[in-house]
């Protein structure tokens, strides 16, 4: 009695998933309006959790690369992020989007925003909520460079490598009291250095 052979077998790799992105211009407007609107008290926390875990248009990895070069950029770090982000996608039209969504709304709501605290910044009770919102944002940030260095485990430096350069950072700017542009200069000059050194030929 025959024995029934096996299903033939391919080794033909897996095609890789498709990578989440905008669907048009105006999703893209409308994503940086709803982000730039979370910012209260620091975008950094919210700009991670959107583009990261919620709408998976960058890694983990591919947004500390595009966060650093945005920080070395003139102006505001999140409106440099969503420019890159939108002309990455749609050129100039999906760069302006995203600018028009980090600016529009926002801007209106600030203005509205200034005009109540000018009339109730005297109040005892809303400079006591001034002060708590400020912890809030210093947690936001510690929290967004706990994560941010658990991705310095597969950077060509390697978490202690990582670790040596932002002990530097802090160092220049918290003690020594640097500038930015000497600290992105000195210590960020030294860091792209290394790094260049350790990437494989």
């Amino acid at each position: 009695m025959p024995v029934p052979s096996a299903p033939p077998t391919t080794d033909l790799p897996e095609e890789p998933a498709v990578r989440p992105a905008p669907r048009d211009c105006r999703d893209l407007f409308w994503s940086f309006t709803w982000l730039a609107l979370q910012g209260f008290g620091g975008v950094l926390a919210v700009v991670q959790r959107e583009l990261v875990d919620r709408k998976r248009w960058l890694s983990n990895e591919e947004f500390i690369e595009d966060w650093a070069v945005a920080q070395i950029l003139p102006g505001p770090n999140v409106v440099n992020l969503a420019v890159m982000i939108g002309d990455r996608y749609f050129g100039w039209r999906g760069a302006a989007a995203a600018l028009a969504g980090m600016l529009l709304m926002p801007s209106l709501v600030l203005l509205a925003l200034a005009l109540v605290y000018a009339r109730f910044a005297q109040h005892p009770a809303v400079a006591g909520a001034l002060r708590g919102m400020g912890a809030v944002a210093a947690g936001l940030v510690a929290g967004v460079a706990l994560r941010m260095a658990v991705a310095l485990r597969t950077h060509p430096l390697g978490a202690a490598g990582g670790a040596v350069f932002a002990a530097g950072t802090f160092a220049a700017m918290a003690l020594l009291q640097w500038p930015l542009a000497a600290v992105l200069l000195a210590v960020g000059g030294a860091a792209c250095a290394a790094t260049w050194r350790k990437l494989p030929a």
